[in-house]
């Protein structure tokens, strides 16, 4: 019951045909083909001219970036800043409610 069955393979019924012969065909040598003419590569890698309208444009593109991840960046640390002082507020109070019932016994 616990054992697994194997299927197995079905037999082909029916009439079955052999698999065609394929005969060689032969090849005829056509007429040489003209000389190819060497071409000149083209650059790998096209020029970047730089206008004074581009370069403006990097370098607000570039400043507006570094503003944003500085944005973020402080954010964070101000985050974690404010987490620490809640955390490190929470324990004093913590501490001083347990004195105060330690010196009430």
């Amino acid at each position: 019951m616990f054992r697994p069955k194997v299927p197995t393979m079905p037999t082909p019924t029916g009439v079955t045909t052999p698999p065609a012969v394929a005969e060689p065909t032969t090849i005829v040598p056509s007429t040489p083909a003209p000389p190819i003419t060497p071409v000149t590569p083209a650059p790998s890698r096209p020029t970047v001219q730089l206008t004074p309208g581009t370069a403006l444009a990097l370098v607000g593109g570039g400043t507006a970036v570094v503003l944003v991840v500085g944005a973020v960046l402080v954010s964070l640390l101000l985050a974690v800043a404010v987490t620490g002082a809640s955390v490190a507020f929470c324990a004093l109070v913590v501490r001083s409610l347990l004195a105060s019932e330690a010196k009430r016994r």
